[in-house]
């Protein structure tokens, strides 16, 4: 079994494997996270103000796991204020964390490849790399889960992404490039919920250098690329 998602930023040189069973791990860290420091359950609301990239991944299932929310923003639009009672930011992105979650809970992501946390994180504030380490990899899905995106419950969100893949042609045998973001609804489902509804993998690629993409898409035996 190969990777699940191959991550690359060519503005750091970064590349990354991280396979379903490690995926399946962090995003059980993130359930235990959620549920045990920062109160998330059914009916929560967690504001994922994240790039694409395989920890937001594993934050995205965790939150599921819990039987929260995702709230994501709109097209060309932020979170609206308080819409969310917890969020998931990386640091640059805190004064729209501060707006969504107003009094709520806010953990930081540093997406740093050997998990160092965010260096002088403000005081009352999590630390995403820091704290997800000591929780377990093992969580027990929430029975009774909440909507799990935009107003759609978890299986209204599965046939979406299962409509998507269909339409996009995709199966399991497939290794799908994507430069995409998943910072909306729609996004979200196209270039990732997609893939992984098809049993695809993805190579995931930030910052893409575009004269490095041809070369890449042989090297890691690229089927199908989404725009």
């Amino acid at each position: 079994m190969g990777p699940r998602i191959t991550y690359y930023d060519d503005a750091t040189g970064e590349r990354i494997e991280v396979s379903a069973v490690t995926l399946v791990n962090w995003a059980a860290k993130t359930a235990n996270l959620l549920r045990d420091e920062l109160g998330a359950g059914p009916g929560s609301r967690v504001a994922v103000l994240l790039p694409a990239h395989w920890q937001t991944a594993a934050v995205l299932f965790g939150t599921w796991w819990v039987g929260a929310e995702v709230v994501l923003p709109a097209p060309g639009q932020a979170v609206p204020e308080g819409s969310a009672d917890i969020a998931l930011c990386t640091i640059d992105r805190l004064d729209e964390a501060d707006r969504a979650a107003g009094l709520g809970e806010i953990a930081v992501l540093s997406l740093d490849p050997f998990g160092k946390p965010v260096p002088d994180l403000p005081i009352g504030l999590t630390d995403y790399a820091t704290s997800v380490r000591v929780h377990g990899d093992q969580v027990i899905p929430e029975r009774s889960p909440g909507d799990a995106l935009a107003g759609r419950s978890a299986e209204d969100l599965l046939a979406a992404a299962r409509a998507a893949a269909g339409t996009a042609e995709l199966t399991a045998t497939d290794r799908v490039w994507s430069a995409g973001g998943w910072e909306t609804p729609e996004l979200l489902v196209g270039n990732l919920l997609a893939v992984f509804a098809a049993g695809a993998s993805l190579v995931q690629v930030a910052n893409p250098d575009p004269a490095a993409q041809d070369r890449r898409r042989t090297t890691e035996k690229v089927t199908r690329t989404l725009r």
